[in-house]
Formats: C-alpha cells, structure tokens, sequence
C-alpha cells in the first residue's frame, strides 16, 4: 500500500466527502438484513456482518483518532480485543473463528460505534485537514472497507445460501442484455513487458514494484467462461475424470463430495443456484462464479486450455482494455450478480475475479513497511493463488489493472470465475 509525494492532495472537505461516502455504502449493504442476520457465522472463512461494521470503524479509531486526535476516548474499552482482526502489533485479539459467538455488543451498538468514530473524523478532518502523515492511513483505510464491503457481499450470500428457505436479499432490478458468446482471442506476441505498479494514486504495496518479464505469445479468451460452458465440463464427467485434475484438487473433489459450483444443484433435472435474490434456474449466459482454483484449472485442461498468469492476465488487460468500459459490472451498478458480456467489453474488470495461474508471491524488491500497517499484505504471501480484475462486489474506483487479490485454492464463496489461455 502507497501513496507517491506526487499524489493528489484533497481538500478537508473532499477528504471527508470520501469517507462519508465509503462509510455510507457499508451501511447500504447491510439495510436488507434483519438482525438475526448479523451475527452468524457458519464457516471460519465468514465473518458476521456485524463484525464488519465494527472492525471497519475500529480501523479508524485505531490509525487515526487514537494516538492523533487530542483528547480523544475510545468509544469502549473492549472494542480493539474484539475487532482487530490480525494486527499482532495492536495486541491480543479475539479468535476469528469465534466471531459469530459475540451476540453482545448489540448491533445498535455497532451502529452507535461508527457514529461515534464518524463525528469524531468529521471534526478531525475539520480542525487538523489530514496531515501529510496520515494521509497513507487514511487512504487505507478507505480502500481497506471498500475490500470489506465485497467480503460482506460474499458473506451475506453465504449466511442466506445456507438457509433452505433460500431467502432474497434483493430483487434484481435490472436488464440482461442479449450476450456475445462466440468463443475469441485476443493474441498478445512475444516480447518483454513491464508489469506493476507506475504513478502517482494510492495502490498497494503488494503491486510494487514495477518490473519487466518475458511472455512467449499467448492468446486469452475476450470475456469470462459462462455458467453453461462449465454446465458441459459437469455432464461429460468433468469431476469424475481425474486426468483433468491436479491431485490435490482431485483428492478435495472426493473427500467433499463436490459435484458442482457453490450454491448449484439439480432439482427435477435443471440446474439451480442460489443467487442474492433468492433460488433460480442457472443462467448459461451469464459468466460463471464460484469455483475454486483447483475447479478452474481443471475445467481449462478439459477444454485444451489453461489459465493465463497473472502477467499475462495484466499484459493482455492493459494491451486490449486499459481503461475501465462504462459497462463494467461492479457493486455501483448494484445488480448484485454476473452479467452477460456485451459489446465490445473484454470483462476484464467486475462480473466475477479470474483464477490465474500464480502463487501469490513478493515482486523483485518488495519490503514490507514497519509497524501494523506492514502486516496488511506481505504476511499472507504463502500458499494463496492470485486473482485479478474485480467482481460484481467491487467498486469501481476500487480496482486497477494491476490490483492482487489472493486467496487459498479451496476457497469458492467469493465470486470467481475464469477466462481461458494458451501459448500460439
């Protein structure tokens, strides 16, 4: 995470407008929940929303208020054991697993907390402007509960996927466009490119520093692989078959059971999926989500194919679709799922993040900064596959060509999804 000495300066008031915004939209995500909602936790991979609400505002407090706003009081004493989530240099904290078992503090309390820390920023920001040392905090800060703000959509799913009564959370509202399906490539020729990083705005640090690499040719998909490409891979045997798999990935399949995406079964012979607005018929238009790494990469072998890099994913993104089209599906559009391709749009940003075929790894040169803030990226760097390009829980200010999302392999609440590669 960065800001260039060269990055923009923001008035008081647009600092503000920005965290008020952010914080707003927190709270838009939960309205639809009722407060039995709020509190459970059915894997440790999920967090309550309610404890999103608190560790969000408690990033505030801790980075901001505490130590440099005059006179300012904690809003409970308790609040940092409870919601610090793995900042070993901010002390001891709760266990994660446990979070759905803290029915107090009450949510009306949470709502109370991000009040209080709210008023107090606001008249931080009024009285002191941001200064220049606390500009990479705050800026943080605000990218760091819009990444909360996806992890709540994923998690919101997964508390209502799991209960049978299926229910919505909110009716789509919108249009689905008649889809462009044909199956082309974008050709990218062999050269060297240079990959992270390069300006002035806020980034992470995990997307430093900018560095060259040799791609053989390649070409990759021009959109996402649907739900009904993936419907073809299940009914040919697709996870029965081992010579797609790697061992890994096969010996999970077995030991779960696992015969389709997350939230997919089969009732009266169609397949059905639990989506944010309740029980559907599987879209075959619509791009695929929810498969884990191990799924991705078996579903390319089948097709002949493979998964592109993540260099190859960034070289082909900023050579054929450098800029974020108008049509790009992410949380601001608020459809709540994956869209169909249209037009000319290449869907390397929002619908669903893509399964690369890279370890999440340190760039040449990469340090991890000291204190708490070091540990935000650098620690996780181990076992965990990188993703790019956003998802429809996304914002769209969010994101960049050169953003690394991770994960482990296992993992498929989230809303992932794959395009396809091969070498030419």
């Amino acid at each position: 995470m960065n800001t260039s000495d060269q990055a923009t300066i923001f008035s008081s008031k647009e600092y503000l407008n920005k965290f008020l915004e952010i914080r707003r939209m927190t709270e838009e995500i939960c309205e639809p929940l009722q407060p039995e909602d709020f509190v459970v936790q059915p894997v440790v991979d999920v967090s309550p929303p309610k404890w999103h609400l608190a560790h969000t505002t408690w990033f505030f407090e801790t980075f901001i208020l505490k130590d440099h706003m005059p006179g300012y009081k904690l809003f409970d004493d308790d609040y940092p054991f409870l919601f610090n989530s793995y900042y070993e240099n901010e002390g001891e904290r709760w266990v994660r697993a446990d979070r759905g078992v803290l029915t107090r503090p009450w949510v009306k309390e949470i709502m109370q907390y991000r009040a209080y820390v709210n008023e107090h920023m606001e008249q931080f920001l009024n009285t002191n402007g941001l200064p220049e040392e606390l500009r990479l905090a705050f800026e943080i800060g605000l990218n760091h509960e819009q990444q909360h703000q996806e992890l709540m959509v994923y998690d919101i799913k997964h508390i209502l996927g799991i209960n049978p009564l299926a229910p919505v959370y909110r009716n789509f509202k919108g249009e689905v466009s008649e889809p462009n399906l044909e199956e082309n490539y974008l050709a990218i020729p062999e050269g060297i490119y240079e990959v992270g990083y390069e300006g002035d705005e806020f980034h992470f640090d995990n997307e430093e520093g900018k560095h060259r690499v040799f791609l053989e040719s390649y070409k990759v998909l021009d959109r996402l692989v649907t739900a009904g490409e993936y419907i073809e891979f299940i009914e040919s045997g697709g996870y029965q078959d081992f010579s797609h798999w790697l061992m890994e990935g096969f010996e999970w399949v077995k030991k779960e059971g696992i015969k389709a995406p997350f939230y997919w079964y089969k009732k009266h012979g169609e397949w059905m999926y639990f989506t944010m607005s309740g029980l559907e018929k599987v879209n075959r238009n619509q791009p695929l989500t929810h498969i884990n790494f191990y799924e991705a990469d078996a579903f390319s072998k089948w097709k002949g194919k493979r998964l592109p890099t993540e260099f190859e994913w960034e070289v082909a993104c900023k050579l054929h679709q450098p800029n974020i089209p108008q049509s790009a599906n992410f949380l601001d559009k608020r459809n709540y799922r994956t869209m169909p391709r249209v037009g000319d749009d290449y869907q390397f940003y929002g619908d669903a993040w893509e399964w690369t075929n890279s370890a999440y790894l340190p760039y040449p040169g990469y340090t991890i900064a000291d204190g708490a803030l070091g540990e935000y990226n650098g620690k996780f760097m181990v076992n965990q596959m990188v993703l790019r390009g956003g998802s429809f829980a996304t914002m769209r200010n969010h994101i960049r060509p050169t953003y690394r999302n991770f994960f482990h392999p296992h993992l498929r609440w989230h809303f992932t999804g794959l395009r396809l590669a091969e070498t030419t």
